[in-house]
C-alpha cells in the first residue's frame, strides 16, 4: 500500500467519546494516568478495567463512556504516548541547529529513551503493546494507534511529517517504508538495551543510534 505522510489523515484517538468539558478531560488523564500506572504493577496481560476504574476513583461506568474496552484504553494510552513523544522530539529539534537526518536519529531515540525510563507505562505501552503476549480484551494489537495502518507505519508517518524536508526525498511511500524499517530494528536493540538494565545498556543505546543512522543513510542518500 502507497502512503504518502503529506496526505494520509491519521485516525481519530480511540476513545469512544471525547471529553469536552474540563470536569470530563480531568477524568479522561486521570483513567489514563491510573492505566499507565498499573501497568507497571501488574503488565498489560493482568490489566483490568475495573482496577483502573479503581485507581482513577472513578465509577467503572464512567471509564466505559470514554471506553469500549481494554483495547480502547490501551490504544489511547498510546497515542498519548506518541503525542507526547513528538512533542518533546519537536522541542528539542527546534532549540537544536539545523540537522541532517543522523541528528534527527539521535534526538529520536534519545526522546525515546528518556521517556522509556521515566514515564509510566511506556515499559509496556509505548505506541503499542511493547511486550509478546497480547492480552486478553485486545484483539488487533498491531494497529492500536490506527485503523488503517500498523503501529510502527502509524509512528513513521509522523516522524515523516515531523521531519519535513529532512525526509523529502521525492518518494514518500519509500521514505514511510524505510522509517518503518528504522523503527522496528531501534525496537529489537533498545528492547535489548533495557532488558537487564531499568536505565538502558549505554554501548546498545549507542549502537541502536549507530544501526538507525547507516541504515537511513543508505536509503534515503538525498534526505
Amino acid at each position: 500500500m502507497s502512503v504518502d505522510a503529506r496526505s494520509h489523515q491519521h485516525s481519530p484517538g480511540p476513545a469512544r467519546r471525547r471529553p469536552v468539558q474540563q470536569r470530563s478531560q480531568e477524568r479522561y488523564g486521570r483513567i489514563l494516568d491510573a492505566c499507565a500506572g498499573l501497568l507497571d504493577e501488574v503488565g498489560a496481560t493482568a490489566l483490568t478495567t475495573k482496577e483502573v476504574a479503581q485507581r482513577a476513583q472513578v465509577p467503572i461506568g464512567t471509564l466505559y463512556q470514554f471506553f469500549a474496552g481494554k483495547e480502547d484504553l490501551l490504544a489511547a494510552l498510546a497515542t498519548r504516548n506518541l503525542d507526547h513523544y513528538l512533542q518533546r522530539l519537536d522541542a528539542r529539534l527546534a532549540g537544536s541547529a539545523p540537522l541532517g537526518p543522523a541528528g534527527f536519529t539521535d534526538l529520536a531515540v534519545e526522546e525515546f529513551v528518556a521517556m522509556k525510563r521515566a514515564v509510566p507505562g511506556f515499559g509496556q505501552v509505548d505506541f503499542g503493546l511493547a511486550g509478546t503476549a497480547v492480552p486478553a480484551g485486545v484483539r488487533d494489537e498491531t494497529h492500536l494507534l490506527d485503523a488503517g495502518v500498523d503501529n510502527n507505519t502509524a509512528v513513521a508517518l509522523r516522524l515523516q511529517a515531523l521531519g519535513g524536508e529532512l525526509f523529502e526525498t521525492g518518494d514518500p511511500a519509500a521514505t514511510t517504508l524505510a522509517l518503518r524499517v528504522a523503527l522496528e530494528a531501534a525496537d529489537a536493540v533498545l528492547k535489548l538495551a533495557f532488558r537487564g538494565d531499568p536505565q538502558g545498556d549505554p554501548a546498545l543505546i549507542t549502537e541502536c543510534k549507530r544501526l538507525v543512522r547507516g541504515y537511513l543513510a543508505q536509503q534515503l542518500p538525498t534526505g
